[in-house]
């Protein structure tokens, strides 16, 4: 059985270039839907290239942390027609 880990890094993964998710909607996706918050720590943990975690933001529409910095997280997400 997987993880709950294992299971956010496989939701973000699904998340395709110029999409984003919530963290509450990819906590709901992984299966504990009150568990955004461990969702957000989880993936400010992430150094996986194959888990786009930047793709993933606050439900209030704004960005949200980001491991590399806030500012990367924007500039990520405008290349990728996100933001």
């Amino acid at each position: 059985m997987k993880t709950f880990m294992e299971k956010v890094y496989t939701v973000v993964a699904k998340i395709p270039r110029g999409k984003t998710m919530t963290y509450r909607e990819v906590a709901r996706r992984a299966g504990n839907p009150r568990a955004y918050r461990a969702a957000g720590n989880i993936l400010n943990k992430n150094r996986s290239p194959l888990v786009p975690c930047h793709r993933v933001v606050r439900s209030d529409g704004d960005p949200g942390g980001f491991a590399r910095g806030r500012k990367k997280k924007i500039m990520i997400l405008k290349r990728e027609g996100a933001i």
